[in-house]
């Protein structure tokens, strides 16, 4: 088949450091239109792609018959919005994560997807990582037995430190363009992280989703949670922690840990050995792999390679709306949980 033409919907941080580098890596790829609020920021991202169009709006660019799929890096408050308009349009489309700020628009998306024919990828890049994988199938192939219990953090020292628009007024910070903090930014990778290194899904949260440290450029809290904290309760029967922070000062943390009934599966714990397993009575069975991408270490996600592919190759969505939406609900149950002081059922069904 020809080259896909690729629209970039929102040409901020994300865009530039792992869309847009990715795609003009894929040799089955055009980068061919882009679109931005700022005007001036979506020509300088333009204007290596000869022949690249820069749109007014993003309106007219999944309006365009000449683009075959978009991805949308936009605030999270707009995800709805776009990728049920690209959908309709006839594109496919690579949605950065979170999916969509309330249930009912993730559920939108989901039916927008399912009645166009078009491939739609949620952009939970967690799950294309080496380690990830094969912690996975170690986990699965009973390395450790039965999952007992676990713990999973993803924390770092805040999206002031790396967006576009760095300092306090970053959008990340913009209740009205994100509407949710650490745990959609950070606490829904290591959702679904959870479920896809188990096969199981969160059934049951107890959480604390907070503003703990910090404040915007009046030195007022920001409207928006900073740090969460959560048990779940996997549909397995496993009970442990999920934590999102932007209050990390240091390096960042990506660590998981399953114990298992007959040892534990260490992963990104290490500095040299991304995976290591512990089991009693043995010496630990250690994988160096490859090291995790970083806000200041960037590498091939892999998640553009394998949207493009399931494109030219007719596969189902490597992350489809349903895997998307089991940890989405949880998201919303520690949102929920948090605001009650109460333990929520998730219902996965």
């Amino acid at each position: 088949m020809d080259k896909l033409n690729i629209g970039i919907i929102g040409c901020g941080k994300i865009s530039q450091v792992r869309h847009i580098p990715e795609y003009a890596a894929n040799q089955w790829v055009n980068l061919a239109g882009f679109f931005d609020l700022s005007k001036a920021r979506a020509q300088q991202v333009a204007e290596p792609f000869a022949g690249a169009a820069v749109y007014d709006s993003w309106e007219d660019l999944v309006a365009d018959p000449a683009i075959d799929a978009v991805s949308v890096c936009t605030t999270n408050a707009t995800h709805a919005e776009i990728a049920i308009a690209a959908l309709k349009a006839g594109k496919h489309v690579l949605l950065e994560k979170p999916m969509a700020t309330t249930l009912e628009d993730c559920e939108r998306i989901a039916e927008a997807a399912a009645n166009s024919g078009r491939l739609l990828m949620i952009d939970h890049n967690q799950r294309f990582v080496k380690a990830h994988i094969l912690a996975r199938d170690l986990f699965q192939s009973g390395a450790i037995g039965d999952l007992v219990s676990f713990r999973t953090t993803f924390g770092h020292g805040g999206p002031e430190t790396w967006s576009v628009d760095p300092g306090p007024n970053t959008w990340f910070f913009d209740a009205k363009q994100t509407t949710m903090g650490a745990i959609g930014d950070l606490g829904v990778h290591k959702t679904d992280l959870l479920n896809f290194l188990t096969g199981d899904k969160v059934v049951e949260v107890m959480a604390k989703v907070a503003t703990l440290e910090k404040v915007d450029s009046s030195g007022n809290p920001i409207p928006v949670d900073d740090n969460a904290i959560a048990i779940y309760t996997l549909s397995g029967g496993a009970v442990g922690t999920m934590t999102a922070s932007w209050s990390f000062h240091g390096a960042e943390d990506n660590s998981t840990v399953l114990y298992g009934h007959d040892g534990m599966i260490i992963i990104f714990g290490d500095p040299e050995y991304q995976v290591i397993v512990q089991r009693p009575g043995k010496a630990p069975e250690k994988h160096a792999v490859e090291p995790i991408q970083t806000n200041d270490h960037q590498t091939a996600s892999g998640v553009i390679d394998a949207f493009v592919n399931a494109i030219r190759l007719g596969l189902p969505s490597p992350v489809p709306a349903e895997v998307a939406l089991a940890a989405m609900r949880a998201v919303f149950a520690c949102q929920q949980s948090s605001r009650t002081g109460r333990v929520v059922q998730v219902d996965q069904s």
